[in-house]
């Protein structure tokens, strides 16, 4: 079964050799979404707004490969403060709906200005 790259011009262009999106059979891995707008301009300065615009990045590579939240099984997100947690997990709660993906939360360093990644594993239904 073929490796497909999924890409849209709707969220912003990787800096590097990895795909916006990658499916395989019914499994779809969304790369790492950071709080860019598609021309590469960060979104916010609170971990809230970059929550949302990460969030709304990631849901647009999943259209694009014909998939919703609904497809979407595990959600890995990256945070830079441990402080940011609650404001993240409420601006998270405006994107989610039950039943929840599974969530894994790690504290990591981002490139300057960035407070949030998040990354989604989807299983298609067809």
């Amino acid at each position: 079964m073929p490796k497909t790259e999924i890409r849209t011009d709707e969220a912003p262009t990787p800096v590097a050799a990895f795909s916006q999106a990658v499916r395989k059979g019914n499994v779809l891995q969304v790369a790492g979404q950071v709080a860019f707008d598609p021309t590469g301009a960060i979104v916010g300065e609170t971990v809230a707004e970059q929550t949302r615009q990460t969030l709304r990045n990631v849901n647009t590579v999943l259209a694009a490969a014909g998939a919703s939240m609904d497809d979407v099984v595990m959600l890995r997100v990256y945070l830079t403060d441990t402080d940011h947690f609650a404001e993240m997990n409420e601006a998270y709660g405006e994107f989610m709906s039950a039943p929840f993906p599974a969530r894994t939360t790690v504290y990591v360093g981002l490139p300057k200005g960035l407070l949030i990644e998040i990354d989604a594993l989807a299983v298609l239904g067809d």
